[in-house]
């Protein structure tokens, strides 16, 4: 069995993720992540035009809680596949979901096919995710994992800034089925190159331990995330009516698919588990509102906007390239000052709230947030594998997938309730909440931080 302490030891310093072992699975990962990050943000643009032509405004809303429901079942189902018969079955399984799922919508000829296909593919992306984590803690020795996933921050960069342009011409020029039915032409080449690697992973070693009822909590939390997506949709008290079981269920079973302590961020991995939801959820949860901030306080045009908003990726991107190529640091500084730029960027971004502030200040707070969340993301990624023993890492690989998910959805449902109870008494008070919530949780993250126990070296 391959022991990554040995392959630590033996690695030469000239090796990297792109050293012949690892290049293919590691283009082959970055594609596929490429991928799924394309049709996520894809959809948004498409779903308008999708939803006209199908008739299906009323379930507009279901065909994206739907695949955050979902997926929320396949990462918890991945996690204990990939410790149980290691990466590869849920892996392959998840990309022939994701697959079909797009097969499915892209062939669609009414609006419940095409959010069956929704489904499907949220299935399969959950599924996927976890075992890709997997792959990278078994694969690369622990040097090598920053660099990794810096080059996973960089999949996702170029679609956040290329994504929704590139799918407006493709809704345009080719129709909105393209969107789903191009992707699966690179899909399966992509994961091709992993398949290499995959073959060259010895079983996992260790005993799983069984835990009953987990799949009825991933279905109570699925449940409960997809409740608070449409609580978000809704105005006045029918959001009250769903928010607050919703946010009840997440709660209570939410907790028990994360590591004990999670919600308290107990030292250790619990703390590193809390801190991805708490970074994640800061930062979603002030991009949410940032367009429109500047939109109806400023006056900002979509395409301006857009660009304000693509600084942030920008500055994920360099904050993830330094803390994978360029830090000399330990992990935990790295951790400790991302989450301090992020509660200082929050704040400075927040100020977008008052029209009489020039937009490149709330732009450059906006700068400096991405630049704090590119730092600790990769970061406590591979924290969470070096902390886990072999046979535990899809377990909580999955669990910093969930805490995320699960954080985001309850950031993005509890902020829009309260945007839509305070807009109509002051559109300045409606945003101004919603970015103090989201300061607020940097600022928890920089103290959760501190409590990670993060290795003094790197």
């Amino acid at each position: 069995m391959s022991d990554p302490k040995l392959l630590d030891a033996t690695a030469s310093p000239a090796d990297g993720i792109l050293a012949p072992r690892y290049r293919a699975a590691t283009l082959g990962m970055v594609a596929l992540i490429s991928l799924l990050a394309f049709e996520a943000l894809a959809v948004t643009t498409a779903m308008p035009t999708v939803a006209r032509e199908l008739d299906g405004l009323r379930l507009y809303a279901l065909a994206f809680g739907g695949v955050l429901a979902t997926s929320v079942i396949g990462m918890v189902i991945s996690g204990r596949w990939s410790d149980r018969r290691g990466p590869a079955p849920a892996m392959w399984t998840g990309l022939a979901g994701f697959v079909i799922g797009l097969l499915v919508a892209g062939f669609a000829h009414a609006m419940p096919m095409l959010l069956a296909g929704r489904l499907i593919q949220g299935l399969g992306a959950g599924l996927l995710s976890p075992a890709l984590y997997v792959i990278v803690g078994r694969l690369y020795p622990d040097r090598l994992r920053p660099k990794v996933f810096a080059s996973f921050s960089a999949a996702w960069v170029v679609p956040a800034l290329v994504g929704p342009a590139v799918s407006g011409l493709i809704v345009e020029y080719l129709g909105w089925r393209w969107v789903f039915l191009g992707v699966p032409l690179l899909a399966v080449p992509a994961a091709l190159g992993v398949r290499g690697a995959l073959r060259a992973l010895d079983p996992p070693a260790g005993h799983v331990s069984d835990q009953p009822g987990r799949m009825l909590n991933a279905i109570g939390a699925s449940i409960g995330a997809c409740t608070l997506f449409f609580a978000g949709q809704e105005h006045g008290w029918r959001g009250a009516v769903l928010l607050i079981p919703a946010v009840g269920a997440l709660i209570s079973c939410g907790r028990r698919l994360l590591p004990p302590g999670t919600l308290r961020a107990a030292r250790g991995l619990p703390a590193v588990i809390g801190l991805r939801g708490l970074v994640a959820s800061a930062f979603f949860g002030a991009e949410a509102f940032l367009p429109l901030a500047f939109s109806r306080q400023h006056g900002l045009s979509p395409m301006w906007s857009g660009v304000a908003i693509s600084v942030g990726a920008v500055g994920w991107f360099s904050g993830s390239w330094y803390q994978g190529h360029l830090a000399r640091i330990s992990r935990q500084a790295l951790l400790n000052r991302g989450t301090g730029l992020m509660a200082i960027g929050t704040v400075v971004t927040g100020l977008a709230t008052f029209a009489a502030v020039p937009v490149p200040v709330a732009v450059l707070g906006w700068l400096v947030t991405g630049l704090g969340i590119g730092m600790v993301y990769g970061t406590v990624s591979t924290l969470a594998l070096s902390m886990s023993a072999e046979h535990e890492q899809g377990t909580n690989a999955s669990a910093l997938q969930l805490c995320e998910s699960l954080a985001v959805a309850a950031t993005l449902a509890i902020g829009g309730s309260l945007f839509a109870a305070l807009l109509n008494v002051s559109q300045t008070m409606a945003f101004g909440a919603n970015f103090a919530i989201t300061a607020t949780l940097a600022w928890l993250a920089n103290a959760v931080a501190r409590r990670t126990n993060a290795p003094t070296q790197r």
